[in-house]
């Protein structure tokens, strides 16, 4: 089989090891499963960013959707990075870390009032809003408040992002945003709406997407947009380009940010207006392994199991994207041969799997495995079905780690039910 080793993920002895720390040390204090982060891949991966449009004025929201693990969003903050929240919840995450609201952005289709009166109240740098209906409903709660809401509008520029369906947001017959037509009448309305101050223009086109060429394209269209805004006398503070940078999950041939940057330089530069990024995936996803341990081996018929103590509860991607995620052994056996397997988890699901047919080497009882790329939208998107409890979260700094959440009690799982009637 091959092995996946990202950066600050390498084998050394034949063991693998998160930056300087074995992952089979990890394994023996804390068990499994468990996410494994590495603190400095995340950091490195922001500055690469950072770096790539140092030519042009521009500030990088993390969206903090991806993984909004405290400690995770308090690593992006402390080097610079404002933060993109997607809910309340989030958005009480970025200010419990401590960070300034003019270096927050709500974004979401669908904010409920509560949500709206909230990001007024703490007078975020901006709220995204992605309706003529949300924009009329923020112009009155701001109005109750005796507050002005600074205001972005989402536009869907119907730009295909060739991905995976279930993460394009920027075509027609997605939910998101408005049509350009529909921008430029909300616009001209802000005479109109005493209480709001429209200050940029935002797009969100996908997620891991690995060409450059639709960002090219919804931009060129946005950049129309602000240009047709700026001859009607409307002038914008901001142009948001969003996020769906991809990783590299399976051999995909992903783009370097610097190709990107150069890719859109030439048209932001003509702009004059701070330019927004939200990446998420793009600075975590091959920062962070799911840790888990082989349960069993078995055989039906010709086809190989390996059932394994993680599950679709605890990472669901390839569930429900059917997504590749590398899986390799933490500790590498030189008389071990390769076979083809399912790798599977306990739940009671025939979906519970994290790779079908897939050449590993053969592991066993007791014997821990990598599930590589799991750091963007494994943890957020857990749950306690079957009535499993959560993983671990561990942050990798150097050659020490800390445990940034524990792993569930079943304590916590009864926590907030009444008591037996």
């Amino acid at each position: 089989m091959e092995y996946f080793e990202p950066d600050y993920f390498h084998y050394k002895n034949n063991q693998l090891y998160c930056e300087e720390l074995p992952v089979q040390e990890i394994a023996e204090d804390i068990g499994s499963p468990a996410y494994i982060y590495s603190k400095n891949y995340f950091i490195d991966r922001y500055k690469e960013f950072d770096e790539a449009f140092k030519e042009i004025k521009h500030t990088i929201f993390y969206a903090c959707k991806s993984n909004f693990n405290l400690s995770v969003i308090k690593t992006f903050t402390d080097i610079g990075s404002g933060v993109d929240v997607n809910s309340e919840g989030e958005l009480l995450r970025a200010l419990k870390v401590g960070v300034d609201p003019q270096k927050i952005i709500m974004s979401g289709v669908g904010k409920t009032s509560e949500e709206i009166k909230l990001a007024i109240e703490k007078d975020l740098l901006m709220i995204k809003a992605e309706s003529e209906e949300e924009i009329f409903l923020i112009n009155e709660i701001a109005a109750s408040l005796n507050k002005t809401a600074r205001v972005a509008i989402r536009v869907n520029p119907d730009v295909d992002a060739q991905t995976h369906p279930y993460i394009s947001t920027g075509l027609a017959e997605n939910k998101f945003g408005v049509d350009t037509e529909t921008a430029l009448k909300l616009f001209r309305k802000q005479k109109d709406l005493k209480n709001i101050k429209f200050t940029g223009i935002d797009m969100h086109i996908g997620s891991q997407i690995i060409k450059v060429e639709p960002f090219v394209e919804a931009a060129k269209k946005l950049s129309e947009l602000i240009l047709q805004l700026k001859s009607d006398g409307i002038f914008l503070e901001h142009l948001d380009m969003g996020g769906g940078v991809g990783s590299t999950y399976n051999n995909e041939k992903t783009f370097a940010v610097k190709d990107f940057a150069n890719a859109l330089l030439p048209l932001l530069k003509k702009l004059e207006c701070d330019v927004f990024f939200e990446p998420g995936r793009y600075l975590i996803a091959n920062g962070g392994i799911l840790l888990t341990k082989v349960l069993y081996n078995k055989k039906n018929h010709d086809k190989n199991f390996i059932v394994v103590d993680s599950a679709m509860n605890d990472l669901l991607r390839p569930s429900i994207y059917s997504a590749y995620h590398h899986i390799q052994p933490v500790v590498l056996k030189n008389n071990r041969k390769d076979i083809v397997a399912d790798i599977v988890g306990p739940v009671c699901e025939s979906g519970d799997f994290f790779a079908k047919k897939r050449e590993i080497a053969q592991s066993n009882h007791g014997e821990y495995l990598a599930i590589m790329s799991a750091g963007a939208y494994g943890m957020p998107m857990a749950s306690n079905y079957n009535s499993r409890r959560r993983p671990a979260e561990v942050l990798v700094d150097g050659k020490n780690y800390k445990i940034i959440r524990s792993r569930e009690t079943f304590d916590h799982l009864f926590f907030d039910e009444p008591e037996l009637i």
